[in-house]
């Protein structure tokens, strides 16, 4: 079995001279991610941050992003989103093999695909320069149906920043893909892929696309508010910040949890189970 960690929407600022505040919200949001997923029992294999990483794409807010990652044992798979630059990620993640020879030409989308633990992990880039919503143009699609097609076999997460399926927020459903269909129809083309996992939204939520479970990931520093209305409104909440973690079994099954960051300890043991 592979367990992946994802985390997302990290939302590393630079202040108006151009540094990184340590003690500002969003790094003290992901020290208290890291921490707790050095805190589980069983550490994750890999970890797969699933865009917007950066609130302004300065190169300063990657450096800061990369060094607070650093205590991460394992493998750390990034992946851009509206608010990134795609060169000055991969420039500050030029240790990741995949990611830095995905950079043919400037500003070329940070796509790749990676083992884990007998497990393919596929990394879509649906970023699109300039704008907040998402797209898979037509080569994007074919490399990732040809990238697909390599390993028939292999159980298969595949990762976004824009989610492909509704959330039910209106206006994040009106942002998310320009249109899905292409991406959905590359899916249904490829048993293999039991996950699809994206971020965007800011919290932790479930839906379904070409058969398969697919999931949105809490953001490690703040959760939108859940607005359904008709008009919807765009707000952040005081809910405890997050991350989930994807159980990928080599059979083809699959589990995804939503966790709280923070130390929830000590722990009560209980007697039976449920």
């Amino acid at each position: 079995m592979a367990i992946i960690a994802q985390l997302s929407d990290i939302h590393i600022a630079a202040g108006r001279g151009g540094a990184v505040d340590d003690d500002s919200g969003p790094v003290r949001a992901l020290r208290a991610a890291v921490s707790s997923l050095l805190s589980l029992p069983a550490r994750p294999d890999a970890v797969v941050l699933t865009g917007d990483l950066a609130d302004g794409g300065r190169p300063a807010e990657y450096a800061r992003l990369h060094a607070l990652l650093s205590p991460l044992p394992m493998a750390v798979h990034p992946l851009p989103g509206n608010h990134d630059d795609r060169d000055a990620l991969r420039a500050a993640f030029g240790d990741h093999p995949a990611v830095a020879a995905s950079g043919v030409l400037p500003q070329a989308p940070v796509q790749y695909a990676v083992d884990v633990a007998g497990v393919r992990l596929v990394c879509c880039d649906t970023s699109v320069p300039g704008s907040q919503y998402g797209n898979m143009d037509p080569d994007r699609l074919a490399w990732l149906d040809a990238t697909l097609a390599e390993r028939p076999a292999t159980p298969t997460v595949v990762a976004t920043h824009h989610p492909p399926f509704p959330v039910g927020i209106p206006f994040l459903d009106d942002l998310r893909f320009i249109d899905p269909s292409g991406f959905a129809d590359v899916i249904a083309r490829h048993p293999q892929v039991v996950r699809v996992v994206s971020g965007y939204v800011h919290r932790g939520s479930v839906g379904m696309l070409a058969g398969r479970v697919s999931t949105t990931c809490p953001s490690t520093y703040r959760q939108l508010f859940l607005d359904l209305t008709s008009a919807g409104r765009a707000a952040v909440t005081g809910e405890p910040a997050g991350f989930a973690v994807h159980l990928v079994g080599l059979d083809g099954g699959a589990t995804t949890h939503f966790l709280p960051t923070g130390n929830y300890r000590p722990l009560m043991e209980v007697d039976g189970a449920g």
